[in-house]
């Protein structure tokens, strides 16, 4: 794997990085719908088992069908208090959640305590800068979907930069850290299938800014991210992956 040196950034896929992976008994911590255990079943080497976590119980119906046949099993749980035993896991991920985290180095303790010695501990996360223009729409609609989200209760933060990622990675306590930046970016950024289901996001987080305190702000920053979509348009943010070995 190539090793990060604080100054190049090639831009790999999943394919590249997990290939060579062989996950044993995977924790997917805050799994959500589980589109990143799509991503592990496609790309790494072999697994054996996979556990999804998520504080909500309206993901497993998603898993039933998603994962029907496969040795993948959700469980609810908090993952700043996992249910689980010690050093159970020969791999443990985190996708794309780490900025909806109350309490962050609970959640990344916690996943260190059930992993195994010599197993794998994973990160996935967007990121904000070093972005390109149709990026950094992404940047700023998941911003404005945390300010939203934020307003209602729910714990959403934005996203961290490049070198905060690699610090809290860096800070867990574990040997051997990797660093890969991945993105796709084949799409038109301005293809007619991604407007549509951007400018559909859009009217759902407009509706759901209805009647919150600061609601006009909210609704104003919706609008002008619309008008951002149709002149620049959209790529998914880069992403860094940090695999570290305990």
């Amino acid at each position: 794997m190539w090793r990060y040196d604080g100054t190049m950034k090639p831009i790999k896929t999943f394919e590249e990085i997990f290939a060579p992976i062989s996950g044993g008994r995977i924790l997917d911590v805050a799994t959500g719908n589980g589109n990143f255990i799509q991503a592990v079943i496609a790309t790494f080497k072999d697994y054996t088992e996979i556990v999804a976590v998520d504080t909500s119980e309206r993901s497993a119906p998603a898993f039933e069908k998603s994962f029907e046949g496969k040795p993948v099993k959700f469980m609810q749980m908090d993952a700043a208090k996992l249910n689980l035993p010690h050093a159970s896991f020969d791999t443990v991920c985190i996708s794309n959640s780490m900025h909806h985290m109350a309490d962050l180095p609970a959640v990344l303790g916690e996943m260190k305590r059930v992993l195994k010695p010599g197993g794998i501990f994973i990160i996935s996360e967007m990121y904000r800068d070093g972005q390109s223009e149709p990026q950094m729409t992404h940047v700023h609609m998941h911003h404005w979907w945390g300010a939203v989200d934020t307003a209602q209760g729910v714990c959403h933060n934005e996203t961290y930069t490049r070198q905060e990622m690699l610090a809290i990675a860096e800070g867990i306590g574990l040997s051997g850290w990797e660093f890969h930046d991945v993105a796709y970016l084949d799409d038109d950024p301005k293809g007619p299938e991604i407007l549509q289901q951007l400018n559909s996001v859009i009217d759902q987080y407009i509706q759901k800014a209805q009647g919150l305190p600061n609601q006009e702000a909210l609704q104003a920053r919706g609008k002008e991210l619309r008008q951002r979509v149709s002149e620049v348009g959209f790529h998914g943010a880069t992403a860094l992956v940090a695999i570290g070995e305990k």
